[in-house]
């Protein structure tokens, strides 16, 4: 297992890669990541090691990036709660988006994994993360008007078929 604190060791090399010396979109914005991370948890009082990190950190994370969120979210009392494009402007508050937390989360799973973290252990791979991270889609769908319906296996078993295959994917 590596010691995790050099984010340069974490990176594959594989025979496949543009250049070494040039990481992908992808690979940097992983690295800004994990060092915005590991910098929250040091300024945290008292500061909390990566070793001793859990999901309630990652919550309190995720939490904290709210404040520099570009999504407008209605609250259930305004007056343009559940339309997709409301025709003025409100008070409402600025959020992450759902999608944007979901792809950071990903970064952040494979990141804590590569800087020699344990799958077992990866506090971004809990179930409360994904608790929480349904949650605030089912929260800003509602807020925005825009339908997220899962689809449920029993109607999708009654519909064997080509349908099925390709209706039935679901990422949670």
């Amino acid at each position: 297992m590596s010691s995790g604190k050099d984010l340069g060791e974490g990176s594959s090399n594989s025979p496949n890669d543009q250049n070494p010396a040039t990481p992908s979109r992808y690979e940097s914005q992983k690295r800004r990541d994990w060092n915005t991370f590991g910098q929250y948890l040091k300024n945290q009082r008292p500061p909390v090691p990566l070793s001793q990190c859990n999901c309630n950190h990652v919550l309190e994370f995720l939490r904290y990036l709210d404040q520099f969120g570009k999504t407008k979210v209605h609250l259930q009392g305004c007056m343009f709660y559940g339309q997709p494009e409301p025709p003025a402007p409100c008070t409402c508050p600025l959020r992450q988006a759902w999608g944007s937390l979901d792809a950071l989360i990903g970064r952040l799973r494979a990141a804590y994994e590569e800087n020699g973290g344990s799958p077992g252990t990866n506090p971004f791979a809990s179930g409360a993360i994904r608790v929480y991270l349904r949650e605030v889609r089912e929260c800003q769908a509602k807020a925005r008007g825009i339908p997220y319906k899962k689809k449920k296996k029993t109607a999708t078993t009654q519909s064997k078929g080509n349908e099925e295959s390709s209706s039935t994917i679901n990422f949670s």
